[in-house]
């Protein structure tokens, strides 16, 4: 038997802005792969966090743009101080998303 892979998730993200009173079309964009899914991580944030919609899309997609950079970077004297900080707060959330979502 083939040893199992893990599919990658591939995702665009595009940051156009939009408040500019001059017109200069700054826009940032970038590809990156996750091992999570973006979109049910996002949807679960709604359904349990506790936040209102668009802060829950917000937070879902800034921890998995974090997250893999910290864990991959942890001995990173940026990352060192805070991982354990980090660990305990994705402990609590996602305790609180699974037992919210759970409940529904």
């Amino acid at each position: 038997m083939p040893p199992k892979t893990r599919k990658e998730n591939c995702y665009r993200i595009t940051i156009e802005d939009v408040n500019s009173e001059q017109d200069t079309g700054k826009t940032l964009q970038f590809e990156f792969q996750d091992r999570e899914d973006l979109f049910k991580i996002v949807e679960n944030l709604k359904q349990g966090s506790g936040l209102e919609e668009s802060l829950a899309t917000k937070v879902g997609v800034a921890l998995r743009l974090l997250g893999p950079v910290m864990m991959a970077n942890r001995k990173h004297a940026l990352f060192v101080d805070f991982m354990p900080h980090f660990k305990a707060f994705m402990h609590n959330l996602k305790s609180t998303v699974k037992n919210a979502v759970k409940d529904k």
